[in-house]
């Protein structure tokens, strides 16, 4: 597949967003005066997969151990920088105000860091004229042409692997211990914003491995997954279908809600 792309400076991509952040780049954003969330999601791990299975690696990769009830289980964790309609940073001209210290995952847009993620024009906020043939080659034979960009998607992955003690570490100083099913939802966290940054301090300046894996509880808003989860050992609950938001967490679901 090839595919060229040009930044039409629409700032669609600028707006109603949740963008994963690195530990270094949550901690600026915070003391920027902006938020951050903390989205969880869940994954049952009752076995090993096989080390040919590159998809469930990578999920392990960025994930960590834990159990539910008596099932073993890994937990992903995202920080991500929330804001409703256009970016803090956005100016006027639609230009960005942090440009030089921007995320990584802005630097990165519109190319995907999850390997197994297929760039989709179609799936991104850029208009169709962004794409149109005959601009910067973006794409040769499905293969990233650009250096830089590859090696800014290394670097957001390895942060991804190396910040993973201190993402697990904030959940257990701030009492986080509730995640959706993976690939049914999330559950987003939205902690005061001085009781993040000092969780966040705390656990990058004095990181403490756990003695065991900590206990987790899925949250889903299907009857059926909370049944399954329930009979196999883990511990599990329906969040209403009426009301995502609870007093501690946001969920959002990907697939309709059942009872």
């Amino acid at each position: 597949m090839d595919i060229d792309f040009e930044c039409t400076m629409c700032g669609k991509c600028c707006h109603d967003l949740r963008l994963p952040l690195t530990v270094t780049e949550a901690l600026t954003w915070l003391e920027r005066g902006n938020d951050v969330q903390i989205i969880c999601e869940a994954l049952p791990w009752p076995e090993e997969p096989p080390a040919d299975n590159l998809p469930v690696a990578h999920k392990r990769r960025r994930s960590f151990a834990a159990m539910s009830g008596t099932l073993p289980t890994r937990i992903i964790v995202t920080l991500a920088a929330t804001h409703a309609g256009r970016c803090p940073n956005l100016q006027s001209d639609m230009r960005c105000g942090i440009y030089e210290q921007r995320p990584l995952v802005c630097r990165i847009y519109p190319a995907e860091i999850n390997p197994f993620i297929a760039l989709t024009p179609t799936h991104k906020a850029c208009p169709p004229e962004a794409w149109t043939p005959g601009l910067q080659p973006l794409l040769r034979a499905g293969k990233l042409v650009d250096a830089d960009t590859q090696a800014l998607i290394q670097r957001s992955r390895d942060a991804d692997a190396n910040d993973l003690p201190i993402r697990q570490q904030v959940c257990a100083l701030l009492g986080i211990d509730q995640a959706a099913v993976s690939n049914e939802g999330f559950v987003a966290y939205a902690p005061a914003r001085g009781d993040l940054l000092t969780a966040l301090r705390r656990a990058r300046d004095e990181p403490v491995a756990p003695a065991l894996p900590p206990t987790w509880h899925f949250v889903s808003n299907r009857q059926a997954t909370v049944d399954v989860l329930v009979s196999v050992g883990a511990l599990s609950s329906l969040v209403d279908a009426g009301h995502s938001r609870t007093a501690t967490f946001e969920y959002l679901g990907l697939l309709p809600a059942s009872h």
